[in-house]
C-alpha cells in the first residue's frame, strides 16, 4: 500500500493480519524533533488488524534534526500561526485518509506523544465524531487557542490518557489538567500516572497496548469512565 500524496507526508504500514476490505486505523502524530518512524516500533504490539499511518509534522526543528507541530511559547500555549498551520494539515490529511485509504470510518485512532498529543486532542475535541479512541502520552489540552472545542459531543469518543510523574518537560499538572477536563465534560476515559519522565515507559505502553487492543476486538460499550 503505497503513501498518497496529502498535506503532509507520511508512512503507511499495512495490517499485517487482515482480509477485511476496510480496517481500524491507527493515526501516530510524533512529538517535537522526532519524524514519522519515530513511534513505528510501537506498531507492532498495537494490533494486527490495524492499518497505520504516522505522520510527520510539517516544520522542521532546527536544534536537533526531526520535526516540529508548531514553535513553542511558553508550556501550555502554542505558538498561533503554527499551530493553525498544522492543524489545518492535520485536518485536511483525515479528510485525504478516508477518501483514499481503506479506512474503516467508525474505529479511527489517534496516538500521540508530547506535541503530538497536543495535535491529537486538537483534532479529537474538534472533530469528535471522526474518531474512536485518542492514546494521549505526556502532553496537554491546547486552551486558548483560536479552537472551539465540542466538549458536549465526546460520548462516542474515549481517551488514554498517560503522564509520568517526573516528566520535566510538560509536568505532570498538564496531564492532571486535561482528566479534569475530560471528567467535567462527561467523557469516557482512563487516566494514569507513572514513575517515568517525559517518555513512554515499558509499562504505560503495556497499558496503552491492552487498552486499544479492547477497543478493536470488543464491541463499543457506552458509558463505563475507567478513572483510574
Amino acid at each position: 500500500m503505497k503513501a498518497i500524496e496529502s498535506s503532509l507526508y507520511h508512512r503507511v504500514l499495512p495490517p499485517e493480519q487482515s482480509k477485511a476490505t476496510r480496517h481500524p486505523t491507527l493515526i501516530i502524530l510524533h512529538g517535537r524533533g522526532a519524524d514519522e518512524e519515530d513511534l513505528l516500533g510501537l506498531a507492532s504490539s498495537l494490533g494486527k488488524r490495524l492499518l497505520i499511518l504516522s505522520v510527520r509534522a510539517p516544520y522542521p526543528f532546527p536544534y536537533s534534526g526531526g520535526y516540529t507541530w508548531y514553535d513553542l511559547g511558553e508550556v501550555g500555549a502554542p505558538e498561533a500561526l503554527t499551530f493553525r498551520t498544522s492543524y489545518e494539515k492535520l485536518r485536511t490529511f483525515v479528510d485525504d485518509a478516508l477518501k483514499h485509504y481503506p479506512v474503516d470510518p467508525h474505529q479511527i485512532f489517534l496516538l500521540g506523544f508530547s506535541m503530538g498529543t497536543v495535535m491529537s486532542y486538537a483534532l479529537s475535541l474538534t472533530l469528535p465524531h471522526l474518531f474512536r479512541g485518542v492514546m494521549a502520552n505526556s502532553g496537554y489540552i491546547p486552551e486558548g487557542t483560536y479552537l472551539s472545542f465540542e466538549w458536549n459531543d465526546l460520548l462516542s469518543l474515549e481517551f488514554f490518557v498517560v503522564h509520568g510523574i517526573h516528566d520535566p518537560i510538560i509536568p505532570v499538572q498538564f496531564g492532571r489538567r486535561a482528566k479534569e477536563l475530560l471528567d467535567k465534560a462527561g467523557a469516557r476515559f482512563s487516566y494514569k500516572e507513572y514513575p517515568m519522565g517525559h517518555e513512554i515507559s515499558m509499562d504505560s505502553h503495556a497499558d496503552m497496548s491492552a487498552w486499544l487492543h479492547q477497543r478493536i476486538t470488543g464491541p463499543t460499550q457506552p458509558g463505563g469512565t475507567d478513572k483510574s
